[in-house]
């Protein structure tokens, strides 16, 4: 990867933060790259990423159209960065993918910023082995947790040590990880009012290129839990769905089954400082509408932590 082609490939957004804007950067694409390429180099080889390129400006982002614009728990903010800070991360990025790819260290669940996943690769193996549950005659129970603002309270030492155990990362690499993750400021900025610099000590910037390569290797060996409780599973960033299916006759093992698997993730949330929302996880049967019918409200339903979630009708994949 050269960063003349870095710089033709990535998209001319520009931040505030820029000294310049970004499209006449890639104008002078053949000027400016031996400066960036030493930029990039001096960066990796001395483990320190630029301390002036650790401001953000963050943006809030209406999560939906249909959200109620005037709650601020309906906004995603998103870190407005600089077009070089995002270049250096892009060539990290490439580098850890190829790591990561190399020694196999990101669950085949897995769909999200990796090469040949994606949404659809997510969907499909859902569907695949629901579909094939109610092909033998059985039914399912899926399962979707949702996590609160998952990226914004990721630990950064507990983060650090999974890249060091998990990933065998050390020495200057994992001291770049420690530079980028540490030291950081951000900037609130909404209808033209910005707010004063504040510290950030937790979380991976979301709009960052860097950010979500993190929270998905933070966050792989939820796999290796899903394993252990004999469940079929798949990850889509902070998405996870699992299930399983059993005889129409034999719900209540399969939802004693399957929440007691989501005990176990609820105690691993907190033990990596993320917190599981039971209000928004959801549960659903899948079956034929004959074995579907054998199944009662009274036994429908699977506990989540403290909370008990009936079974709903109809559900929005939201990955």
């Amino acid at each position: 990867m050269t960063v003349i082609s870095l710089l033709k490939d990535t998209a001319a957004k520009t931040c505030e933060l820029d000294p310049i804007p970004t499209w006449l950067l890639k104008q002078l694409a053949t000027c400016i790259a031996p400066v960036i390429c030493r930029l990039c180099n001096l960066s990796l080889e001395q483990g320190v990423f630029p301390a002036q390129l650790k401001q953000a400006r963050v943006l809030p982002l209406l999560k939906k159209p249909t959200l109620d614009p005037d709650e601020p728990s309906s906004y995603r903010p998103i870190s407005n960065l600089s077009y070089i800070s995002k270049l250096i991360e892009r060539v990290v990025v490439s580098r850890f993918a190829e790591h990561s790819a190399m020694h196999s260290l990101l669950p085949v669940q897995q769909s999200a910023y990796r090469p040949h996943h994606s949404t659809e690769t997510a969907l499909l193996s859902v569907h695949n082995g629901l579909v094939r549950s109610v092909d033998n005659g059985r039914v399912s129970l899926l399962v979707l947790l949702d996590l609160s603002a998952a990226f914004d309270t990721v630990d950064h030492q507990l983060l650090l040590s999974v890249l060091a155990k998990r990933f065998s990362l050390d020495s200057t690499v994992l001291g770049w990880f420690e530079s980028y993750l540490t030291d950081r400021t951000q900037i609130f900025t909404y209808k033209g009012e910005q707010t004063s610099s504040f510290p950030v000590d937790c979380s991976v910037p979301q709009g960052s290129v860097l950010g979500p390569r993190c929270f998905v290797s933070y966050t792989e060996d939820i796999a290796d839990l899903l394993e252990a409780h004999a469940v079929q599973s798949h990850l889509y960033a902070d998405d996870t769905q699992f299930h399983d299916s059993c005889r129409p006759d034999d719900t209540d093992t399969l939802r004693s089954r399957l929440s007691r698997c989501a005990d176990d993730i609820n105690s691993w949330c907190k033990s990596r400082r993320l917190q599981l929302n039971a209000d928004k996880t959801e549960a659903i049967w899948v079956g034929s509408r004959a074995n579907l019918a054998r199944i009662t409200n009274s036994d429908g339903s699977i506990r989540v932590g403290r909370s008990s979630r009936p079974p709903s009708s109809a559900i929005l994949v939201s990955i």
